[in-house]
């Protein structure tokens, strides 16, 4: 099948063009600026360098396009095939690879230099079951006014909190200050898991 075409109105003028879903990446049809090309047939055999034209020809002759694959080789790769049906299978293999990627999801914990131990409890609570679903965390203590005079009092709430999640999870980022807040990465331990 034919790379479907279109006119442009530039000024009155009418420009005929060829559209593609990734223009950038592949130049199809007409847009091949190459005098001779080595051409991959519609059977995935190379038939040689060709004059372009003869190329245009042959993918004429099967109703297919013409594809620059290659176009930084001395000459520049060619092949014949349905543009349209190349596409849908690229997107279809981008995806499946995109599907069997995992995404990491960021759960977040804030609290205070003077969160009181039994709340605190309930964030350690959180954190533990959110580092069994095999997501990070991000403990965050905010300093408000001079509390950020006693950063030992955070560090030491962070250190408690790393802790008590021992048992199913690890310190990936050690407690640092960032402006007014010191932050702590936790993350699941695999290889707890495993056993």
């Amino acid at each position: 099948m034919r790379a479907q075409c279109y006119t442009a109105h530039v000024k009155g003028i009418n420009i005929p063009r060829k559209v593609s879903a990734i223009s950038d990446e592949y130049r199809v049809n007409e847009q091949i600026r190459a005098r001779e090309v080595r051409l991959i047939n519609h059977e995935n055999d190379n038939v040689g360098i060709v004059t372009l034209r003869e190329a245009m020809d042959l993918a004429n002759e099967h109703d297919l396009d013409l594809v620059e694959v290659a176009p930084n080789a001395n000459p520049p790769v060619v092949r014949v095939m349905d543009y349209g049906k190349f596409l849908y299978e690229k997107k279809k293999r981008e995806r499946a690879a995109s599907k069997q990627q995992k995404q990491i999801e960021v759960k977040e914990i804030r609290l205070r230099p003077k969160t009181d131990p039994h709340h605190l409890g309930f964030k350690v609570r959180d954190a533990k079951s959110w580092l069994q679903k095999g997501m990070k965390v991000r403990v965050r203590v905010r300093f408000r006014g001079r509390e950020i005079q006693y950063p030992e009092i955070a560090r030491e709430m962070l250190d408690e909190i790393a802790r008590q999640v021992e048992d199913v999870g690890v310190v990936e980022a050690p407690p640092k200050m960032d402006g007014r807040t010191m932050l702590m990465v936790l993350a699941p331990d695999t290889e707890k898991k495993k056993k």
